[in-house]
C-alpha cells in the first residue's frame, strides 16, 4: 500500500468519479485488453452513454459501432444484455455481492469482485491476468495457473491477502503491481516492493512464472471476402449471426469455394462482374487464423428478394452508418474509400457499373 500511495496509477479515467457502472465497463474492456487500449474506448463509450439507463436504451448496433476494434466483440453484446436487465429488473442498480452480479451476461467472479472491491468498497478478491501473475511468482506457485486446481487455490490466496481496510486502493495497487513492475517478461523486480518475499525472484524463476501453456499451432481457415459496389459507389454488407465469430456485426458477404460471379447470382440473385483481387491478409483469432481474400465486384443488375432483408444494406463510405464492423472490415472500408475515390472517372470502372 506503501508503493501504490507513491507510485500507483490514479488518474485512470475509470478512477474518477467512481460509480459501479463505470467500474464495470472498464472492467470489461479490460478483459484481455491493455490500459492503454482501453483508454479511448471507454471515454467514447462514456461520453455517449454516460449512465447505465442510456447504454439500455441503446441499440446494439450503437453499442457495436462504438466497439469496433476493441475485439472480443461477445463483450459487448453482454454488455448491452446486462444494461437491459438492469435497467428492466433491477431498477438500474447494480447488486452489491458477487453472487447476484456472476449472474448477469458477461460478470465472472473475478469482474464481479472488482464491482464491489471498488464501487462498493467491499472485501472481495479479484483474481485477473495481472494478479494470478503476482501471486503465482510471489508465493511460488509452479502449476499452470489456468487448471481448475490451481484456480481454487488461488482464489484461496486472493482471499486471504484481501484486506478489509482500504479495500478500492488494495485492489487498484495489486493490479498496478501486475501491470507496472510484475509484467510478463522483463519484471522490474528491484523496485517491486516484494522483491525481497517473492519466491520467483528469490528463486530466479520470473522467467518461468506462471508456468506457461504449451503453445499449439493454430488452424487456418481461408474465405473469400465480397467487395460488391454498385453505380452510386456503395457496397453491400450483410449482418452476421448473433452468435458465433464477429456476431452482430456487419461484413462482406463470404463465400469459400464457390466462384464469387456464381455466388453472387446464386445467393444474391443478383449479376456481377469480376473487378480484381486485393492481396490475401490474414487475422488471428483466439483459436485460428482467418485467410482474408477480398474479392471486388461490380454489380451489373440489383440484388432480388435478398435486399427485402434487415440483414444487408448498402454502405455508403462517404457518409457512413453507425453500425458494429470488425477491425478487417473497417480496414477494407478505408482502403476501398481511397480506391473508389481514385478510380470513380476511369472509364472502365464506370462502364461496367449497372446506372441508378
Amino acid at each position: 500500500m506503501a508503493w501504490y500511495d507513491k507510485f500507483g496509477r490514479k488518474d485512470l479515467p475509470w478512477q474518477q468519479a467512481i460509480t459501479p457502472y463505470r467500474v464495470w465497463l472498464s472492467e470489461v474492456m479490460l478483459q484481455q485488453t491493455q490500459v492503454k487500449t482501453v483508454i479511448p474506448y471507454f471515454n467514447q463509450f462514456t461520453n455517449h452513454f454516460p449512465t447505465l439507463d442510456d447504454l439500455a436504451n441503446a441499440t446494439l448496433d450503437e453499442v457495436l459501432h462504438l466497439w469496433t476494434g476493441l475485439g472480443y466483440y461477445s463483450r459487448a453484446r453482454n454488455l448491452y444484455k446486462t444494461a437491459q436487465l438492469l435497467a428492466t429488473q433491477y431498477n438500474s442498480e447494480f447488486p452489491s455481492s458477487v453472487d447476484e452480479l456472476c449472474k448477469l451476461p458477461g460478470i465472472g467472479r473475478s469482474t464481479a469482485g472488482a464491482i464491489c472491491a471498488i464501487a462498493f468498497q467491499s472485501p472481495t478478491p479479484i483474481l485477473d491476468g495481472n494478479v494470478k501473475r503476482v501471486l503465482c511468482r510471489f508465493l511460488g506457485i509452479t502449476e499452470y495457473p489456468n487448471t481448475t486446481k490451481t484456480q481454487k487455490m488461488l482464489w484461496i490466496h486472493a482471499k486471504n491477502l484481501t484486506p478489509t481496510q482500504r479495500v478500492r486502493d488494495y485492489t487498484q495497487a495489486i493490479m498496478d503491481l501486475g501491470a507496472t513492475l510484475c509484467t510478463r517478461t522483463k519484471p522490474n523486480c528491484d523496485t517491486c516492493p516484494l522483491h525481497k518475499t517473492c519466491y520467483a525472484k528469490q528463486h530466479n524463476l520470473t522467467d518461468q512464472l506462471p508456468r506457461k501453456r504449451i503453445k499449439t499451432t493454430l488452424p487456418e481457415k481461408t474465405s473469400q471476402f465480397l467487395l460488391i459496389l454498385n453505380a452510386d459507389h456503395h457496397v453491400l454488407l450483410e449482418k452476421r449471426p448473433p452468435i458465433g465469430v464477429w456476431g452482430g456485426l456487419w461484413s462482406f458477404p463470404e463465400c469459400q469455394q464457390a466462384e464469387p460471379v456464381d455466388f453472387c447470382q446464386n445467393k444474391l440473385k443478383a449479376t456481377c462482374t469480376f473487378l480484381t483481387s486485393w492481396p490475401n491478409f490474414q487475422h488471428t483469432f483466439s483459436h485460428f487464423h482467418l485467410i482474408i481474400q477480398p474479392q471486388l465486384m461490380l454489380l451489373k443488375s440489383q440484388p432480388g428478394q435478398v435486399m427485402d432483408s434487415q440483414d444487408y444494406l448498402w454502405y455508403d463510405h462517404k457518409n457512413p452508418q453507425n453500425i458494429g464492423l470488425a477491425a478487417p472490415v473497417k480496414q477494407l472500408l478505408q482502403r476501398l474509400s481511397t480506391y473508389i475515390e481514385s478510380n470513380q472517372n476511369e472509364k472502365h470502372y464506370e462502364s461496367n457499373c449497372i446506372v441508378s
